[in-house]
């Protein structure tokens, strides 16, 4: 990488933080259809005239926005996307902006060891959990078809989505295997949030919710499937180990689990955006952690599961299954 590629490399957060700020403020919700001066889009959303415009200026440049005549107007892909009248806005945009504040901090965690953000998801404000859970629905609707068409059903009748936020895996694997029951168990902060996504995408009527904190309580049994889709990263090893032996214990005989997360290699450089993540971990969490091989096989050996077996992604992302013999 020569120097001028460094330097735009370290410049590009530049952009990133325009779009974040303007997303924040809710500027594209605020420009009509027939476009607005910058006067007006400062007076709807409560800010300084002069910045404001420097802003939407700086949203034009990155082609976010359109400008004619002083005007400034919504792209199709804005209007869709980045405003809350847009057909597929992309709400858990925010948790990115939530991020910021975290990795901002990233240079004193490293000296400090300790995190930025060490309250618990349930001790984080309502705002914060609502774009979190908002943030991972909008991922996991576009990847669960594609994620779980490969996992073989035969025999699963009743699966337990731990730690499953929205609900949205729940409902991949319904829209799979249509009899199947399916249950989520999550926090309680966290149950009111999954029940209005579970509504909004029609699925009241077949997915139950079990609230719980898997740290301190036992888990439901009577499961032919466990799935835990990005839930070993948020924990230490230690947790882990007990969260997997409380899973042996709530699956039938002949039951999986499948574990979807980023699963490295034992020098924790591969895949690289798990590398990327472990930060992010590191940052926004106690004790969170991307995980090797060694590590996920050690700890469903040591509660008991066999058959282990791991795919990985395009994407770097894992599923490690294992059977409860």
């Amino acid at each position: 990488m020569n120097p001028n590629a460094i330097r735009e490399f370290v410049a590009s957060f530049q952009k990133s933080r325009i779009l974040l700020s303007g997303f924040e403020l809710d500027i594209f919700t605020n420009i009509d259809d027939s476009g607005c001066p910058s006067h007006q889009i400062a007076n709807k959303c409560n800010l300084n005239e002069h910045a404001c415009e420097r802003l939407l200026n700086g949203l034009v440049s990155l082609g976010f926005l359109t400008k004619q005549n002083q005007i400034y107007f919504n792209t199709d892909e804005s209007s869709t996307f980045l405003s809350r009248k847009g057909s597929d806005y992309l709400g858990g945009l925010m948790h990115s902006n939530h991020l910021w504040n975290t990795w901002s901090n990233l240079t004193e965690v490293v000296r400090t060891g300790k995190s930025a953000h060490p309250a618990e998801i349930n001790e984080r404000g309502d705002e914060w959990l609502f774009s979190f859970i908002t943030a991972m629905h909008d991922r996991a609707m576009k990847q669960a078809p594609q994620q779980l068409r490969k996992i073989d059903l035969s025999g699963i009748n009743t699966m337990l989505d731990i730690g499953g936020g929205s609900g949205a895996y729940s409902m991949a694997f319904i829209s799979l295997k249509p009899d199947m029951e399916a249950t989520v168990f999550d926090l309680p902060n966290v149950v009111p949030i999954t029940k209005q996504f579970i509504d909004k995408e029609g699925f009241s009527d077949k997915i139950k919710i079990y609230t719980g904190d898997y740290t301190v309580d036992e888990l439901p049994g009577g499961f032919d499937l466990l799935f835990l889709s990005a839930i070993i990263h948020s924990n230490s090893l230690e947790v882990n180990k007990d969260l997997i032996r409380k899973c042996f214990r709530a699956l039938n005989t002949n039951g999986k689990i499948i574990i979807q997360d980023w699963v490295m290699n034992n020098d924790r450089t591969q895949p690289a955006s798990g590398a990327i993540f472990a930060i992010n971990m590191l940052v926004g969490t106690e004790a969170g952690d991307c995980f090797t091989e060694l590590e996920v096989t050690d700890m469903l050996e040591d509660a008991g599961f066999k058959n282990i077996s791991r795919f990985e992604f395009e994407s770097g992302l894992s599923q490690v299954i294992a059977q409860k013999i």
